[in-house]
């Protein structure tokens, strides 16, 4: 079932979002750190941004042995499906077909990119009948 849409990262909690999905459950200081090589921020800002993703259920917090471990709710693949789903929805009517086509005319995809798109449409047709 997809969040209500205020309950949806904004793009500073994707990227506190990317760093647990690659990381997993970790500390506020360990995402403050890997977050901090790539994108100028303080502790206090990562602190306070996933007190509000926990209020907002995009992340779980637990304590171990009086440390605070956070944890992407959901998996990286369910949270961009329903970004585009989201995207789908509100700027091209629905249409996968459309949002596709913009996405390929707007970021050219490498030959590799385009052999997995071929393979999985195969597969998706293979399933539709």
């Amino acid at each position: 079932m997809p969040r209500p849409a205020n309950s949806r990262p904004t793009d500073a909690e994707l990227d506190l979002l990317s760093v647990l999905w690659r990381r997993g459950p970790s500390t506020v200081r360990e995402v403050y750190e890997e977050l901090s090589q790539t994108k100028p921020s303080g502790y206090t800002t990562v602190l306070k941004f996933l007190q509000i993703m926990a209020d907002k259920g995009l992340v779980r917090r637990k304590e171990l042995h009086r440390v605070h471990l956070y944890e992407a709710a959901m998996p990286q693949e369910t949270t961009q499906s329903e970004l585009v789903r989201d995207l789908a929805a509100r700027a091209f009517g629905g249409s996968p077909l459309q949002l596709a086509m913009r996405a390929l005319a707007t970021e050219p995809a490498s030959a590799a990119e385009l052999a997995e798109i071929r393979r999985m449409l195969d597969q998706y047709e293979r399933g539709a009948k």
